[in-house]
């Protein structure tokens, strides 16, 4: 590239030796008729720089020769390069390919698993809206729906309370049979529980597109709520026999919430029969309280146990004690007995001291022999 510039150089300094060959040209015709001599001066000249000329041309056509081979070389090189470079390039493209088509085969590969995942859920679904159909169909009757209530009471009842503290289907001395019967201490006594599910009206509330049929719906649900808390009152509170209150057990949250939301005066009115209206979720509230009850009355009933055992111990305890008394007079006795043996033998050992300090002698005459009188001492001990 340095060659083939300096070529371009080359030619343009022949030119700028053309140009000023003719401006030489120029001046020498228009001085020829001054002087023979310089126009001979001129020629020489001229062919001096047409000689110069001439070289300038060959420098010029070698440098354009090695400026060409220079550039061959350089776009030989470039094209090895490129040529390298397109072959790396075809190979990562190539590799990119290959790893995204097995990203991609491993994303259908997921894709398939969830989608056969989805699959299974929707007939997971599909058997659930079946079920539902049919839970739907039990609940319609009466009978179904009261026999899923009493088994949903007898769910919650047993997982809450031992079997001591409660009989399902328990018979009433005047003759009715409630549900569940929550065996307690008196007071307060036997609860009865009578589960109910006033399904029809309920829906015909829920159901209601303008205000007369909610009306309707509403008086009837009213109506229907009230029937049963009466039918409670009368046939599962029996004096003397069980508590002063029952319950009615709804086994649905919804029904209870609309009841408590929008009747309030139902709700009141089975205040005032004492007829206490709960739900599964206050249901198991009331039977943790129950449960409460229980073991307190246990608890009383042990402690009455504990105290009769008690005073018993505490017979026994008299009974020691009196035999510790005389075993302590036994003792005092034994004391004095001691006492007075000691008193006996520090005597004994006076006497002896006393014995041992009596002197006899054996060279007294005979008239010493004859009997002396006892001294003071030993009358004294004698008497003693």
């Amino acid at each position: 590239m340095a060659a083939f510039l300096q070529g371009e150089q080359g030619i343009l300094v022949l030119a700028a030796g053309l140009a000023a060959v003719l401006v030489v040209l120029a001046v020498l015709i228009a001085g020829a008729r001054r002087s023979r001599r310089e126009t001979a001066e001129t020629l020489t000249k001229l062919s001096q720089l047409t000689e110069g000329l001439a070289r300038h041309q060959g420098d010029l056509a070698e440098r354009m020769a090695a400026a060409q081979a220079e550039l061959s070389g350089r776009v030989q090189q470039s094209e090895s390069g490129l040529s390298q470079r397109l072959d790396q390039l075809t190979r990562r493209v190539g590799d990119g390919l290959q790893q995204q088509t097995e990203k991609t085969g491993e994303n259908l590969a997921r894709l398939a698993e969830r989608l056969a995942v989805i699959d299974r859920a929707q007939q997971t679904i599909t058997g659930l809206s079946q079920q539902m159909v049919s839970l739907q169909d039990i609940l319609s009757n009466k009978q179904s729906r009261g026999a899923f209530g009493e088994i949903q009471l007898q769910d919650l009842v047993g997982a809450a309370l031992p079997p001591s503290a409660y009989a399902f289907q328990a018979t009433l001395t005047n003759g009715k049979r409630a549900d569940c019967l929550l065996k307690l201490p008196n007071p307060p006594g036997s609860i009865a529980i009578d589960s109910k599910f006033p399904l029809e009206s309920f829906q015909a509330l829920r159901n209601a597109e303008d205000d007369a049929t909610r009306t309707a719906a509403a008086r009837a649900f009213d109506a229907d709520v009230r029937k049963h808390v009466k039918d409670i009152a009368e046939k599962y509170i029996v004096p003397g026999e069980t508590a002063d209150s029952a319950m009615m057990f709804l086994p649905s949250e919804a029904v209870y919430a609309e009841l408590h939301a929008n009747f309030r005066n139902v709700v009141e009115e089975s205040f005032r029969r004492r007829v206490w209206i709960v739900s599964p979720t206050t249901m198991m509230a009331t039977l943790n309280t129950v449960r409460a009850v229980l073991k307190d009355a246990k608890m009383r009933e042990q402690a009455g146990v504990i105290q009769a055992e008690v005073v018993k111990m505490m017979e026994d305890v008299g009974r020691l004690d009196k035999r510790v008394g005389a075993l302590q007079s036994h003792f005092d006795l034994a004391v004095k007995d001691m006492r007075d043996i000691r008193i006996s033998t520090d005597k004994i050992v006076k006497k002896g001291e006393k014995i041992e300090e009596l002197h006899f002698e054996d060279d007294s005459p005979a008239e010493d022999l004859a009997p002396e009188p006892t001294p003071p001492q030993l009358r004294a001990v004698d008497d003693s």
